[in-house]
């Protein structure tokens, strides 16, 4: 027995009538060995700890994103308001190593992958740079809810101070319209994120020649 232990059962045989005393003081027992880890302290942590597994749900695109939305990422662009023009993946701003613009982080040089060959397996894919991209950028959207997504409305500035100045004038920027493109469009129900259904959001039905689809 613990000294925590030991300490509530003294407790439970000075307060407690005779009669109920074996009771609580199971009681207590039990739910003081269930409190801690292995050791039986409880104030130490469990011995291992299991995430569940996240069941349905859904993801964006990755084809889409590669092809169509990083680009965007790593483009000259003007900002509103001046005569200066930068590049969201660039050091001060969403750059991975050198940006202090926010949680969005992004590799400047990273190389997209042609998800219609058989030798760029999902494994392969999820340990490149353009993945990283990929994955950073869908943390700042709300899928299926453009108008609630931070990917695009701190560089409208709605609602939320962009620390980049504004980039896009208005909705109607084609950049704009790529970007809630991809948040409206994810992969079907139990599909991860280089599913060929995807593929339709482009012309032709071709990730890497198709046109990217807006509409």
């Amino acid at each position: 027995m613990t000294f925590e232990k030991s300490r509530v059962l003294d407790l439970v045989h000075a307060c407690a009538g005779p009669a109920s005393r074996s009771i609580i003081a199971a009681a207590a027992a039990t739910l003081l060995a269930s409190c801690g880890g292995s050791s039986g302290n409880p104030l130490d942590n469990p011995g291992s700890v299991t995430n569940t597994p996240i069941v349905g749900g859904k993801t964006l695109a990755f084809a889409y994103f590669e092809r169509c939305v990083n680009p965007i990422f790593i483009a000259q662009l003007p900002i509103i308001g001046s005569a200066s023009t930068n590049t969201c993946a660039g050091a001060g701003c969403h750059a991975a190593l050198t940006g202090t613009g926010g949680a969005l982080r992004l590799v400047p040089t990273a190389q997209t992958l042609d998800v219609t060959n058989p030798a760029n397996t999902p494994d392969l894919i999820r340990a490149s740079d353009i993945y990283k991209n990929f994955i950073s950028a869908e943390g700042q959207v709300l899928i299926g809810v453009p108008t609630q997504s931070r990917l695009i409305n701190k560089p409208l500035l709605r609602g939320l101070l962009h620390g980049g100045g504004q980039v896009f004038l208005d909705a109607s920027d084609q950049n704009v319209q790529i970007i809630q493109y991809w948040i409206n469009h994810p992969a079907p129900d139990g599909q991860d994120e280089f599913s060929a259904a995807t593929f339709s959001m482009f012309t032709s039905s071709d990730p890497q020649n198709g046109k990217c689809n807006i509409q």
